[in-house]
């Protein structure tokens, strides 16, 4: 097969093209892109616009033409967020050749005087806007593409942030540039600057409050929750299965780590799971699945886990044993224990396969009378084992 070009292109169209660029362009005997792409390029080439729905066409669509010359358009830099990352992995590096343009983001950078290297990027194209909370602190400089200004105007108000700083960067780098605060029209070629001000924080680093979280009592408290996470260790890209998940909020912090972070929670109570989603959109990432059902039959048809932490259902026969095949090996296992049946079952296990165990008593100071006094909460016994890797 013919390696395949990816050519960036800007709103500035053919005249704003690297000699690099055009040269691909050219070499071409079929041009893909957009419509509006297509439309910014002279001469006579086969021209396929993209179907859609795109991405299940693709394999198809290069297949076509496998042997000829095929030069694809993209905006900006194709490699971010851009079609180039897409046929990287679905032809190969070596089968990829991409010439860059400028980036949305660099320019709406050098538009605002912001270093491209302090500023959080968030893309909105297809997903949902909640995906902005967790980047969302004081002082914090965000860029959103692909949004609907107004909406993120209202998710910035409900979190106390109210009084941002929204600016809007329209057709960057062609001759209909324009930078500006009205929210009321918005060109679809647009970034959206935001500038945070607020008080409100909700940290990255695990143990939110546990008001944080829509629950019903079943809950990881926060400090158990802050140990029970440095020993699952949550590493980019890794899969955490929270068997027993209640409120869901170890999968959530699992996965507001970092974005590729992805959790699955397993609940057997429908009106616990449906909270876990709520909490999941509320907190920032919506990308945390739900199964309901009852462990082990639920984990059956799961994507095997880096890490699993059994919160719940460590007594139902088969659970332990089901979590530990399928963790992957140098993945990590954590099980907390409340009462003594369950602690029972980590006191089986233990001398098997070793690992740390940990008592955690945690006292709350409240009110007594008019004094403050200590309130204990029930001590947890937690267990934390690595998978020896084979």
């Amino acid at each position: 097969m013919i390696a395949v070009a990816v050519v960036g292109i800007g709103v500035d169209g053919w005249e704003g093209l690297s000699p690099a660029a055009k040269a691909e362009v050219e070499a071409a005997q079929v041009l893909m892109g957009n419509a509006r792409q297509l439309e910014m390029v002279p001469g006579g080439f086969e021209r396929v616009t993209w179907p859609s729905p795109m991405l299940p066409a693709l394999p198809g669509l290069f297949e076509t033409h496998r042997h000829r010359r095929v030069c694809v358009l993209a905006s900006g830099d194709p490699m971010f967020h851009g079609i180039g990352s897409t046929l990287v992995r679905m032809l190969g590096a070596d089968r990829v050749r991409v010439v860059p343009h400028p980036s949305s983001v660099s320019l709406a950078c050098a538009r605002l005087g912001w270093a491209v290297d302090d500023v959080e990027v968030v893309s909105m194209v297809g997903r949902p806007a909640e995906l902005l909370h967790p980047v969302i602190h004081p002082g914090r400089r965000i860029l959103v593409l692909g949004s609907t200004p107004a909406s993120v105007a209202d998710l910035l108000a409900e979190r106390g942030y109210g009084d941002s700083k929204l600016t809007v960067l329209e057709r960057l780098g062609g001759p209909g540039e324009r930078v500006h605060t009205d929210l009321s029209y918005v060109d679809p070629l647009h970034v959206l600057a935001v500038e945070c001000v607020g008080t409100k924080v909700l940290s990255r680093v695990p143990g939110l409050p546990d008001d944080a979280f829509e629950h019903d009592g079943q809950i990881t408290k926060r400090e158990v929750r802050a140990i029970s996470l440095a020993q699952l260790a949550p590493a980019p890209g890794q899969l955490l299965w929270d068997v027993g998940a209640g409120a869901g909020s170890i999968a959530i912090e699992w996965a507001r780590v970092h974005p590729s972070c992805r959790a699955i929670g397993v609940e057997s109570h429908p009106e616990r799971a449906e909270r876990i989603g709520r909490n999941a959109r509320a907190l920032g990432v919506p990308g945390v699945h739900v199964v309901v059902g009852k462990a082990p039959e639920a984990l059956e048809d799961l994507e095997r886990p880096s890490a699993v932490f059994i919160g719940g259902g460590l007594t139902a026969p088969g659970v332990l044993a089901a979590c530990w095949d399928a963790l992957l090996p140098g993945g990590r296992l954590v099980a907390n224990a409340v009462t003594m049946e369950s602690e029972t079952v980590i006191a089986a296990w233990h001398p098997r396969l070793g690992g740390d165990l940990t008592r955690i008593a945690v006292n709350r100071a409240s009110p007594v009378g008019g004094f403050t006094g200590w309130r204990p909460h029930m001590p947890v016994t937690t267990w934390a084992v690595t998978k020896p890797v084979d």
